[in-house]
């Protein structure tokens, strides 16, 4: 059911493992003054990094933030606390620069680009206006999206992928949607097979009758869609999102162009699961920037066997982990670029 475009871009995807190059740039780091691995995993990071952009030397010149936007059907549960319009709110706030990713992005010089993917109403001046729908489809009661729409989700994540390989030497990808850990949560019991009381969380704030109606509403439609779930993209098509399509879309795309994508949260971290299903060797180009304090976050990174950067409580969404991991990658590029070698500072070994 995926679309030539979508096809096309999973042929293209490559496992990026390079020994020799991940060699190459090991030995640098055992050249600087200090002492072997001392800097952790801030090596590692390097040597990921590098190998995305296959080079023993690799270069951030130009970060780009992408926050996609969209509405779910499913806030008619009651699975909020927010009403729905608070999604064109935030939007809204992105625009004037008053939100915490604004503040980030200005802080670590990242360019922010907010796509509306499908937020109710018309688009706000300003966005990258890519709306499918305005919202998606209740999923207790129906698929959340047509295999057209579902489809181009993807295809849409893709192309700007395509673009930002372009534009960017990095960048990272965030969210926002009220309903959309609702719709995250569907997306990891759907894939993992673990219990909705497993993969449901607080999301942008709960209370105990919310969480009852968030479990229930991912119960009911696991049971309605069951014949859809065996596949990626009847995972996406009945209980997705929009802006989590183009999440999973942007992961494909990126890969298939070796874009380093900084993954920002739980809710970007359940369409990196997506891609991941579609295409196993998608994650060599994503740095996982950290770890949430969302309920299966942790799980969830687990079980794609990967390990963030960070761990520092933070569940805002937005795209503002992954700034933050832009900024550590930065760090350790830095430490790695402009640390003098031992033959620079004469230092001579026993």
């Amino acid at each position: 059911m995926t679309s030539t475009k979508v096809r096309h871009t999973l042929e293209q995807i490559r496992p990026l493992m390079d020994a020799q190059l991940a060699s190459d740039i090991r030995a640098r780091w055992n050249q600087l003054v200090l002492p072997p691995g001392s800097l952790g995993r801030l090596e590692n990071l390097i040597v990921h990094y590098g190998i995305i952009r296959g080079k023993v030397q690799p270069s951030i010149h130009r970060k780009g933030m992408y926050v996609f936007c969209a509405d779910h059907g499913v806030a008619a549960e009651g699975v909020s606390l927010w009403p729905q319009d608070v999604t064109r709110t935030m939007v809204r706030t992105y625009l004037r620069g008053g939100a915490v990713i604004n503040a980030f992005c200005r802080q670590f010089g990242l360019e922010l680009l907010v796509i509306d993917m499908g937020v109710r109403g018309p688009a706000e001046s300003g966005v990258v206006d890519c709306k499918i729908a305005e919202g998606t489809a209740n999923f207790t009661r129906t698929e959340a999206m047509t295999v057209e729409q579902a489809n181009q989700a993807l295809e849409t994540g893709i192309v700007l992928a395509h673009e930002a390989s372009t534009r960017f030497d990095i960048v990272g990808i965030g969210e926002m949607g009220i309903a959309n850990t609702t719709s995250a949560s569907a997306v990891v019991t759907a894939i993992t097979g673990r219990d909705a009381t497993e993969t449901v969380g607080d999301g942008a704030g709960s209370n105990e009758t919310s969480l009852n109606r968030k479990m229930l509403a991912i119960r009911v439609a696991i049971n309605r869609h069951r014949e859809n779930l065996t596949a990626p993209f009847g995972v996406l098509r009945s209980v997705g999102g929009f802006e989590i399509g183009a999440m999973a879309g942007f992961l494909l795309g990126a890969a298939s162009v070796r874009l380093p994508v900084v993954v920002d949260g739980f809710i970007a971290g359940a369409a990196a699961l997506i891609a991941r299903a579609m295409a196993p060797d998608v994650l060599d180009t994503a740095i996982f920037a950290h770890r949430s304090s969302e309920h299966a976050h942790g799980f969830l990174l687990d079980f794609m066997h990967v390990e963030p950067q960070l761990d520092l409580g933070l569940r805002l969404g937005e795209g503002t982990g992954a700034a933050l991991g832009i900024s550590l990658l930065e760090a350790a590029l830095r430490a790695y670029s402009e640390t003098s070698t031992q033959d620079e500072a004469q230092i001579v070994r026993r």
